[in-house]
């Protein structure tokens, strides 16, 4: 894809809302703060993970949980804008020391049920999330118009962006996104993106697509969130996309879990 292209892209973006913070270190397991995003009111929060949350809820459907409970006011339909979608990795997340994991856990309301769906997801963007500061994530609320969730670990900054050019399909865009935000050819594999494509804005069933960089291709590959139509309530929320994005952290995986 032709950089100008990429750039004309975003320079059409409008930050909507952004939030400065300092990166932490992982220790035994645990960034100990988790990142909320409302998409209605452009608010973007921190806040601290409890002992309590360590020790009840523990992993990433755990966390999900949690943050569902303490967030939903009570029984209301898959696109309410209350409705979420948590992300976490739980405290294995990014270790290579462990086969999968690779993997996060999505839960929200799905549209087919109606009531709380599960999945787990490869890809990268879970272990990223963690490496950016935060073991979860959740985004709350339906933006005005299309937008981008930016999670960038490296320059410490969490933006909501309007993204009015970017494709629907999830390969094209993953591919878009991951050459947005590399600033060299090295940083492809920093990055992940969460998608769902069009299809998902006429079907209850959509999917939730994550990215990782494959050097041989030379383009993304993407997993599936394949359970419950959690891609449908992304795309409800006017979303395109959540970017996690981070270089110089990756490496303080390997000193957290020698110190657990």
């Amino acid at each position: 894809m032709p950089t100008m292209e990429i750039k004309e892209m975003r320079a059409a973006h409008r930050v909507l809302a952004s939030l400065e913070y300092s990166p932490v270190h992982v220790r035994r397991g645990y960034a100990n703060r988790t990142l909320h995003v409302d998409l209605s009111t452009n608010a973007i929060e921190i806040r601290p993970v409890t002992e309590y949350m360590r020790e009840t809820f523990t992993g990433g459907k755990g966390f999900d949980l949690y943050l569902m409970w303490q967030s939903i006011p009570g029984p209301i339909l898959w696109d309410d804008p209350r409705n979420g979608l948590y992300f976490s990795a739980g405290p294995l997340g990014g270790t290579p020391y462990f086969s999968g994991s690779g993997k996060c856990l999505v839960t929200g309301i799905s549209p087919l049920t109606g009531s709380v769906m599960d999945c787990n997801v490869g890809g990268h963007f879970g272990p990223l999330l963690k490496f950016s500061g935060f073991d979860a994530l959740e985004v709350r609320g339906r933006a005005a118009e299309y937008s981008v969730v930016v999670i960038d670990g490296d320059e410490g900054r969490i933006s909501i962006e309007t993204a009015p050019h970017e494709a629907l399909n999830s390969y094209d865009i993953a591919s878009q996104l991951h050459r947005m935000y590399a600033r060299t050819h090295d940083e492809l594999q920093s990055i992940s993106v969460v998608s769902a494509g069009q299809g998902a804005l006429h079907t209850l069933i959509g999917c939730l697509n994550v990215s990782f960089f494959d050097w041989k291709r030379g383009e993304p590959r993407l997993k599936q969130a394949g359970r419950g139509g959690l891609g449908t309530v992304l795309m409800n929320k006017n979303l395109k996309a959540i970017v996690a994005k981070t270089v110089r952290n990756r490496a303080q995986w390997s000193m957290s879990v020698e110190e657990a």
